[in-house]
């Protein structure tokens, strides 16, 4: 038996049967008993206007999934270059695709110079990293002119591997401008996630040996946000992307989004109470602050009842 639910206008007693589809039900089909009326939903928190393929996420049951492939089975098996090949492909690589897919990626991990010496260096001194971020990512669009060919395949895979292949490096950089560091050139013997903590944290050593625990814990971070459906950022992204904006453009949107205090913005703001917190003891007396009114738990909840704090950011 097919799911539906039945709507009537009640100015005209026009009726029809809508069928429930994917937890669903087609707007267009509302459209059809009340012509003219808007659907008004704020923040789309009962909207959804897309179907995807690529990720399935139930917050409140501990559910993430990426093309049907368990999150804890991806953590603990896969490298993040390996599950963002499954988000775009579909499947998870075989050995020899997974050698082709981390080689291409590999070449792609430089920028051009100009990025460095004449734009990211001509930010003031204490400008914010995620500020220089989206710009970095919205400025790669006039470099690469053929991104604004999007009806070509093998063109826009070239898009896609060179953000996967940059981001670490642009990040990296205005990281590294923002605490008066000098720039670090990639290290393509590294691992992706190596190589990230190599422009990171690099000093004066003739190479960087990164941490494999520390390394590790990174992949699966990537691994964890690679996708969350379509969440804050991912909006803003499909949004330009519908107006044909080429795919950096689109993803310094979605940066852009990610940079507000609600979103992504989120992570540096609870950091920042942790510091302010100090230490485990200085835990209850932050509590008592917390239910007299005069701070709030960023980017998490509190429980009043027990008295326990749990963090989201």
């Amino acid at each position: 038996m097919t799911e539906s639910i039945t709507v009537t206008d009640n100015r005209t007693g026009e009726s029809r049967e809508i069928p429930i589809r994917d937890g669903g039900v087609a707007a267009s089909e509302f459209s059809k008993v009340v012509p003219g009326i808007w659907f008004y939903d704020p923040g789309f928190m009962a909207t959804a206007a897309c179907e995807s393929a690529i990720t399935y996420l139930d917050g409140d049951a501990g559910i993430l999934r990426y093309r049907g492939y368990p999150i804890e089975q991806l953590a603990e098996k896969s490298t993040y270059i390996e599950v963002a090949y499954l988000l775009n492909h579909g499947e998870l690589p075989n050995a020899i695709q997974a050698a082709e897919w981390e080689r291409e990626i590999t070449y792609h991990t430089y920028i051009h110079e100009n990025v460095r010496k004449r734009f990211l260096e001509g930010f003031n001194y204490d400008a914010h990293p995620m500020g220089m971020l989206v710009s970095a990512i919205a400025a790669l669009s006039t470099y690469y002119k053929d991104a604004k060919i999007l009806d070509d395949p093998d063109i826009l895979h070239r898009q896609v591997v060179r953000l996967i292949a940059k981001m670490p490096t642009l990040a990296a950089a205005a990281h590294r401008f923002s605490v008066g560091m000098p720039f670090v050139y990639p290290d393509n013997s590294l691992g992706y996630t190596q190589n990230f903590l190599s422009m990171m944290w690099k000093v004066a050593e003739p190479r960087y040996e990164p941490d494999p625990i520390l390394a590790r814990a990174l992949d699966v971070l990537f691994i964890l946000h690679a996708d969350h459906e379509q969440n804050c950022g991912t909006t803003a992204m499909r949004v330009v992307g519908s107006s044909h904006g080429d795919p950096y453009v689109a993803t310094a949107a979605a940066t852009a989004a990610l940079y507000g205090p609600r979103h992504g913005g989120a992570n540096e703001a609870v950091l920042k109470m942790l510091t302010n917190i100090g230490s485990i003891e200085n835990i209850p007396a932050y509590i008592e602050t917390v239910k007299s009114g005069k701070v709030k738990v960023v980017g998490g909840t509190y429980d009043l009842a027990t008295g326990s704090v749990l963090l989201l950011g």
